[in-house]
């Protein structure tokens, strides 16, 4: 069941691969690459992959920086230098499986890099050039000013956005599938099935705005939430080295969103 946005943890019948129905196989991710590439010489396939996974979680870390308070104008700064700090020096090293999950990873190494080298970049201008990962300053403000002014520690709203954004991703995926198969309309009208109960769902309404029947709607309905399900997981492997760190981080997720 599916109650206030939160997705439930998904069924036990489904299958344990989020991007396939082969139970048992983990496909390789952006993240498994990014960990096995932290060992290997050449590490130029996982950078890419790397590159991919900032530009996808970079306001989790904005909002990060901005509770720590700093201004608007430092929290830029602060997150794009330490990205062109991540992917210019060797920090797949340090991407084992001992710290596998990629949000818990970005975590410590990004304290790690404002204890450091925080002093350093008051001190100095940032140097030009191009900014490893583009961020869009008035899109990041914008969504800050919607955090809630509360005690939330800057972990606690961090893990929280990470969340959210990885649920806005998967609506996102849901949205672009259905378009591609000509029922984005059709989306748009059920995707509200997402939140709520079952039992709050205006089935009748529903139909009656699609021209369908009843059970056709609740079919609809039905697969849609098994879809989302699906895609949250897949969405979740790329930020986990293995397969069994899937339900795990599915866990602590929905927990950051309660």
């Amino acid at each position: 069941m599916l109650e206030s946005g939160v997705p439930a943890a998904p069924d036990s019948t489904a299958s344990r691969n989020p991007r396939s129905n082969a139970p048992g196989h983990f496909v390789t991710t952006r993240w498994s690459q990014v960990v096995a590439a932290g060992r290997a010489e050449d590490p130029a396939h996982a950078r890419t992959a790397l590159e991919q996974l900032c530009q996808t979680y970079w306001y989790p870390l904005y909002a990060f920086v901005r509770r720590q308070g700093h201004s608007p104008h430092d929290a830029q700064d602060l997150t794009q230098e330490f990205f062109a700090c991540l992917l210019e020096r060797n920090a797949l090293g340090a991407a084992d499986r001992e710290r596998g999950r990629f949000r818990s990873f970005l975590l410590a190494t990004l304290k790690n890099f404002l204890r450091d080298e925080w002093d350093k970049l008051r001190a100095q201008k940032r140097g030009g050039g191009e900014a490893a990962v583009s961020l869009d300053a008035g899109d990041a403000e914008s969504r800050y000013a919607l955090e809630p002014v509360d005690t939330m520690t800057a972990d606690r709203l961090y893990e929280r956005r990470w969340a959210m954004l990885l649920l806005d991703r998967a609506v996102e995926r849901l949205r672009a599938e259905h378009e591609a198969a000509g029922k984005l309309a059709q989306f748009e009208t059920l995707k509200a099935s997402l939140a709520g109960s079952r039992e709050s769902q205006p089935y009748a309404e529903l139909a009656a705005q699609l021209g369908l029947s009843e059970g056709a709607v609740k079919v609809a309905v039905h697969r849609l939430r098994q879809r989302y399900r699906e895609v949250i997981r897949a969405e979740i492997a790329e930020t986990v080295a293995g397969e069994a760190e899937v339900e795990a981080e599915l866990k602590h997720l929905m927990a950051a969103l309660a």
